[in-house]
């Protein structure tokens, strides 16, 4: 899966060095990096360093006036909750797919969030209150975000998709109610999944895979997988393959890709996204 360079850099492989409250902050080390001591870790400048007290004293960064967590904690949450949501068994290969890091880093992230309390280990990955709490609350900045870029700014979905994971670690409680309020509440982002804390009802949908030939159906979902696969959004914004978009299914072969009818127009859809597109019919 290709995941944008600034995702990948949240994700804890090139961490910012300064969060969003103005606080200098000290980069995550992953992969085998080392906290690299400074004069002003000893007591006084100079003194020598104990590198174990050091790597000790190396914690996830927070803000004590604003609570916010590192981005790179934030984008792992995101994950877990994202992959949680569309039925994806959470385990480290995932997420290091999702987040396009090595599986060294993730397995470095997983022992710090479990550490934070964010998170906790079993079959598979789950998260904890506090962690579902952080994810819910980056994920509906994201979709409101995204809303706002196509609603209000009318960027293109995957332009628009980009922008969000920048803005959903630097919006305010007041700017995330400021925009809800403009938007008039929205219950999903443009690509028809639940904006967290919006009230949101799924209706009965299913894959588009799963309707028979000849059903005109309503799209309701695009699910945040298909966000990520290489040129996807462009496809389905190009084709009006949109929520509240209706076609036709006028053909399924056997391996799952389809020809449908929308707008006057027939659009084949490779297997990948039928399997994943949910629909009404």
């Amino acid at each position: 899966m290709h995941v944008p360079a600034r995702r990948r850099a949240r994700a804890g492989i090139d961490p910012p060095r300064d969060c969003t409250d103005g606080h200098r902050q000290r980069p995550i080390a992953t992969d085998g990096d080392r906290h690299r001591p400074t004069p002003a870790d000893g007591d006084r400048a100079g003194a020598p360093i104990d590198e174990r007290s050091a790597r000790r004293r190396l914690r996830p960064v927070r803000s004590d006036r604003s609570k916010e967590f590192h981005p790179a904690f934030e984008e792992y949450c995101e994950a877990i909750w994202e992959l949680r949501e569309d039925d994806i068994d959470v385990i480290q290969a995932r997420i290091a797919e999702r987040l396009e890091v090595s599986r060294p880093a993730v397995s470095e992230m997983i022992r710090r969030m479990e550490t934070e309390g964010l998170i906790e280990l079993g079959r598979t990955i789950s998260l904890t209150p506090s962690g579902l709490e952080l994810a819910e609350r980056v994920v509906r900045r994201h979709r409101l975000a995204e809303r706002f870029l196509t609603d209000v700014l009318k960027l293109s979905w995957a332009d628009a998709h980009e922008e969000a994971g920048k803005w959903e670690h630097i919006i305010s409680e007041p700017v995330e109610q400021a925009l809800a309020r403009v938007l008039g509440d929205p219950t999903t982002c443009p690509h028809g999944n639940p904006i967290p804390g919006a009230g949101y009802l799924a209706p009965d949908a299913r894959p588009l895979r799963d309707v028979p030939v000849g059903t005109q159906f309503t799209i309701s979902r695009i699910p945040e997988e298909l966000e990520f696969e290489p040129g996807m959004l462009d496809f389905l914004e190009e084709h009006s393959l949109q929520p509240g978009h209706s076609g036709v299914l006028t053909v399924i072969s056997p391996d799952g890709t389809a020809t449908v009818e929308v707008d006057g127009a027939h659009v084949g859809i490779p297997a990948y996204a039928t399997q994943r597109i949910l629909v009404t019919a």
